[in-house]
Parts: structure tokens; sequence; C-alpha cells
């Protein structure tokens, strides 16, 4: 696996469109970790899904139903929420803003592999 070069400009690295109203980019990563920035328009919903890795989010702005677990909660900028393995997971954007998504290991399906 590779990884990010040390230093990541924002201004240099891809933002990919992942459709209703969701963009995303990978900002830095090695095989144990990635961080990764995600834009949601007004009502775009992260759909509900899990994975195998750990992540721990954190709400750069706007505000997000998040559900972990089935549990509902209203969170804001400076709120973060933890996802443990294989627990069931997703957002509803309630007011536009920006998801900083951390994962262990790095999402190697985010990187084409």
């Amino acid at each position: 696996m590779s990884e990010s070069k040390c230093f990541v400009y924002a201004d240099e690295v891809p933002v990919e469109d992942l459709g209703g109203g969701i963009t995303r980019q990978i900002l830095g990563y090695n095989d144990s970790l990635m961080v990764v920035k995600v834009w949601f328009k007004k009502g775009a919903e992260g759909y509900v899904h899990s994975h195998h890795h750990s992540q721990v989010t954190y709400v750069e702005s706007g505000e997000f139903d998040v559900n972990v677990g089935g549990e509902i909660k209203r969170l804001k900028a400076g709120d973060s929420f933890y996802i443990p393995p294989h627990v069931e997971h997703g957002a509803v954007c309630q007011s536009e803003g920006v998801l900083l998504d951390t994962f262990s290991p790095v999402r190697e399906d985010f990187l084409g592999a």
C-alpha cells in the first residue's frame, strides 16, 4: 500500500463528487490511518452502512442527524462521534456542512484498491 505525502495541500488533492450532494477529499493516509473531508449539501444523506474500520468523525460545520447503531443524535460544529467496527451508521445533513472522517485502518475502497 502506498501512503500520502507528509504535507498535503488541499488545492492539489482532487475532490470526488459522490452524487446526492456529497463530495469528498482524501487528505492523508497510510496502511493504518486515513483522514477524509466530506462536504454535505442540506438534505444529503450518508446512507446507513457498516465496515470493518474504526471511525471517528469531527463535525467541522453544519448540523447532522447521526445514526450510530440505531441511536440518532443531532450534532453540530465542534461535536464528534465514534463508530466501532461493524456497527451500522449513517448521517442526514440538516444544515449544509463538513465532516472530517478518520478511519483505522485505511479505507482501501476509497483508493480504488
